[in-house]
């Protein structure tokens, strides 16, 4: 039988590396407290590195040097995101380098919010969480939310055939029929820019 230590390190693998988590993923396999010892146990013995006061992941492995790679920003945005119960978007320039629209990574990550103003150092770098409006929040979930924003940063006239491939190749099936669906009653240009990526998912 398991202990309870074994069990959130399974979850933990499943997670796979460069998923960020907190104490409050695993409350339904112990108590605070047992979670916090068994979190400081796979830290003494390497399974696990905190990037921060009550933020953790299973770092990834930097093949090439043997060294473990820097925290994933987007992966320790969403896991505070879950801790505090905020809804967080990436906000457009950040959207675009995620999806791989954008090689340039911004100076400044900024997620929207319904949460507050914020400010969070996850190793060399600083998320900002700014607070936005319920009406700018509304409607904005998932690979959509991160479609739009990104659409909206570069422009209609810098979405090409070169972007148009990079959202195919990055969304799946299910989500290019969603963004088309959810994009309808949006701006006219991204609609049809959701209905060329999703040209082949049919």
């Amino acid at each position: 039988m398991q202990t309870m230590r074994d069990q959130i390190f399974t979850r933990i693998e499943k997670l796979g590396p460069g998923k960020a988590f907190s104490a409050k993923d695993f409350l339904d396999i112990g108590s605070r407290g047992t979670v916090d010892m068994a979190f400081g146990s796979l830290i003494r013995n390497g399974k696990i590195r905190r990037i921060r006061r009550g933020l953790y992941d299973m770092p990834k492995i930097n093949e090439a040097l043997g060294g473990n790679l820097s925290p994933d920003i987007d992966e320790a945005a969403r896991a505070i995101a879950r801790r505090q119960r905020w809804k967080i978007v990436p906000d457009g320039a950040w959207a675009a380098n995620l999806l791989g629209l954008s090689t340039q990574v911004p100076s400044k990550i900024i997620y929207l919010t319904d949460g507050p103003n914020n400010e969070v150092p996850i190793g060399r770098r600083t998320i900002h969480f700014k607070h936005a409006r319920p009406k700018a929040m509304a409607g904005l979930e998932g690979k959509f939310a991160l479609v739009v924003q990104a659409l909206r940063y570069l422009g209609k006239e810098a979405v090409g055939q070169p972007e148009i491939e990079t959202l195919r190749e990055a969304l799946s099936p299910a989500e290019k029929r969603k963004l088309v669906k959810d994009a309808r009653f949006g701006v006219d240009w991204i609609y049809e820019v959701a209905k060329r990526i999703a040209e082949k998912a049919a």
